[in-house]
């Protein structure tokens, strides 16, 4: 196996919306470095990164795939990520190793809601970036276009290192702006180019756009300002160690051209990469924290302890479980024993892998900066660190987004529970980004995902992996019951079967406590009228209904029940008698305290751009909403708006629909609230129907 050092290794990650041409691109990396010998297309299912069965049907990427190749000598481990809002999870995942990202922009459509989700990502990471507008051999082209709405997206630090010459169909000219040459690319797909001069014609252009360039990497550093003020120029090695330090602080998002279809471009953004792209020695120090929850910073370097993070686990039938594992520090070799910090316990290192998407080259070694892949890991999953046992670090989990699409799920044949809780939490040890939680309230199983793509993925592979089918079913709504009122009742139970009876006799009186105050209990009984013994079964009697409900089959929440007369018999009161009419009274005092239902009402934050706002805040109004508050976030509206958790079955859905994509939204439960009067009896009859 080749060693690499830590300056000749790059980590770099591929973003954008869905459809932009990431994956394309990957299939030109690989082509051009020879680590394949044709270029795969999407749409007849023959990629390296999309090579999962449901990727193949479904022609989008669902899980983040590894790509690892070499290309003048360092050694690049591509992650093509997912475009689908969906699966911001494997975004996360993916971004949470990377060193570098190239941000693809459509050459035609330009900045859409999945650049700028992941551009928040990036943002939360701190990631060095580079644009790149791909898609310019396409009709309606706009370079122009596109990197001033990029411009007004993302800020002025995005700037040119290459300007096209004839976008549009036949584009195969861009101008590069580091090496004032015009490159000019083949029209066969294999990724090569001639150097020219640039045309008379275009040389004002490159000149000013040039002179930007070399001011903006002037501003990246002092010195560098200093020099630029008095020569009024920079040296080559000026601009590229400027370059370098700009594109590592952020200051400097370089735009670069391709049109990844024709593999146009591929090359050339390798090439800038390797000279430009900060590699894992830009990032020395790495932060993580003790066992004891202690601060601790990890040194990027070969000879230091072994640290690394598992960031993705991808589950092969064939193969098992693969842990995807970006090593911080040190080194581990086959055979190796290391901790499992997350979960403090230990793990035997077995082969290593390196990948190329579902191709895999066996490793003798994984070192600091490098990528690879872990067979046969007993119990170590997504977000978990490795260490060894001399220094047990702890790097920081992966936090997902918060679901916002929830389904129930029931078996469609008898018996197959157990089957579909066991394959949905090994699922979930492979996914964290959606949930599942078996509610022993509503007696539902249900799903929280990122979206209906999202969950139907998940259901897919538990039919493929576990063999179970499953019906989908809109999941029950955990309403509350309360009172508004006072109520008095008694009740007595009266039992003769032949044998011993069951007598008892129970006073109780009930009034609303303060909202969250839950239930309160409490006895008055005096002289005797029941024995202290039995009032224990009274309040067992009670807390059955507060179970099972009394109008409506909900729990009954913020009530307060006063046991304060009553009779028993000397010989046939007992527990479960009083435990009966405990349960009955209070039934009774409920029905007759002014009762209602309380419905969860969550807070909806929703993005969305100025054009749709008319028509979400319509649909908002439909479902019950109330606006608390709107600002402005670049071309985007910020609403937050309180909405009953009954009109959100289908939003995720409908707000899409409504904005062609570009609106997301997230929520979080806020309180309970009254239910209005029209829809609490329609909610009552619907529970009587299913009671009967």
């Amino acid at each position: 196996m080749k060693e690499y050092v830590l300056t000749d290794i790059r980590n770099v990650a591929l973003v954008s919306h869905l459809s932009v041409g990431k994956t394309t691109l990957a299939e030109g990396f690989l082509f051009s470095a020879g680590a394949t010998n044709r270029i795969g297309t999407v749409d007849d299912g023959t990629t390296t990164s999309d090579y999962r069965t449901d990727e193949i049907e479904r022609k989008v990427s669902i899980g983040a795939a590894l790509l690892s190749f070499e290309w003048k000598k360092v050694k690049y481990n591509v992650l093509d990520l997912p475009g689908y809002q969906d699966f911001l999870g494997e975004v996360k995942c993916g971004l949470r190793v990377a060193d570098l990202a190239l941000v693809l922009v459509n050459a035609t459509s330009g900045v859409e809601v999945g650049t700028e989700l992941c551009w928040e990502i990036l943002e939360e990471y701190k990631i060095p970036r580079l644009f790149v507008i791909n898609r310019l051999d396409k009709e309606h082209a706009n370079f122009d276009s596109v990197l001033a709405k990029t411009r007004e997206s993302f800020g002025n630090n995005a700037v040119p290192i290459q300007f096209p010459v004839n976008a549009g169909e036949g584009f195969n000219t861009v101008i590069d702006l580091l090496q004032m040459k015009a490159l000019v690319f083949a029209a066969d797909k294999s990724g090569k180019f001639e150097v020219r001069e640039i045309p008379a014609e275009l040389k004002k252009k490159a000149d000013d756009l040039r002179n930007q360039l070399v001011e903006k990497i002037a501003e990246s550093d002092d010195k560098l300002m200093e020099k630029y003020f008095e020569a009024g120029e920079l040296s080559e090695e000026d601009l590229v160690r400027g370059l370098r330090i700009g594109i590592l602080n952020r200051t400097i998002y370089p735009v670069a051209c391709s049109a990844a279809a024709q593999n146009m471009g591929t090359q050339t953004l390798l090439n800038i990469i390797n000279e430009y792209g900060p590699s894992p020695a830009a990032f020395p120090k790495v932060k993580a924290r003790t066992t004891q929850d202690e601060e601790i910073e990890v040194l990027q370097k070969p000879d230091q302890p072994f640290a690394g993070f598992v960031f993705k686990i991808i589950s092969e039938q064939h193969v098992g479980d693969l842990a995807l594992v970006r090593a911080y520090s040190g080194q581990i070799e086959q055979g190796d024993e290391v901790i499992n910090t997350s979960k403090n316990s230990s793990e035997k290192i077995g082969q290593i892998y390196s990948l190329c998407g579902k191709n895999r080259n066996e490793i003798s070694a994984l070192s600091a900066g490098d990528i690879g892949a872990l067979v046969k890991l007993k119990d170590t999953h997504t977000s978990n660190t490795l260490a060894v046992k001399s220094r047990p670090v702890v790097f920081a989990p992966i936090e997902f987004p918060e679901p916002v699409v929830q389904v129930a799920v029931v078996p469609k044949a008898k018996g197959d529970e157990e089957k579909i809780s066991n394959g949905l939490h090994a699922i979930n040890e492979i996914d964290p980004s959606f949930r599942v939680m078996i509610d022993p309230e509503l007696k539902q199983t249900v799903l929280s995902g990122q979206g209906e793509l999202h969950l139907a993925v998940i259901l897919q592979l538990l039919k493929e992996r576990y063999g179970v089918e499953i019906e989908q079913k809109k999941p029950k709504i955990p309403y509350r019951e309360t009172i508004t009122g006072k109520a008095d009742e008694k009740y007595r139970h009266k039992k003769q079967s032949g044998g011993a009876g069951q007598f008892a006799e129970v006073w109780m009186r009930i009034e609303p406590t303060a909202t969250g105050s839950g239930f309160e209990f409490e006895s008055q009984v005096v002289g005797g009228a029941i024995s202290g013994s039995f009032i224990p079964a009274i309040e067992k009697g009670v807390k059955q209904i507060l179970q099972e409900g009394a109008i409506a089959g909900y729990k009954i929440v913020d009530v307060k029940a006063i046991v304060y007369d009553g009779k028993e018999h000397p010989v046939d009161s007992k527990d479960i008698a009083f435990q009966i009419a405990g349960r009955e009274v209070f039934k009774m005092c409920v029905q007759n305290a002014k009762p209602i239902l309380l419905e969860p009402i969550y807070i909806v934050t929703i993005k969305c751009p100025e054009e749709y706002m008319g028509d979400v805040m319509g649909d908002l109004s439909s479902r019950r909403g109330r606006i608390q508050g709107m600002e402005s976030q670049g071309h985007n509206q910020l609403v937050k708006a309180l909405v009953p958790l009954a009109e959100l079955h289908d939003y995720a859905t409908r707000l899409r629909s409504l904005t062609q994509g570009r609106a997301t939204h997230s929520r979080v439960f806020s309180h309970y609230d009254s239910v209005p009067k029209e829809q609490e009896q329609k909610i009552i009859n619907e529970s009587k129907e299913q009671q009967s």
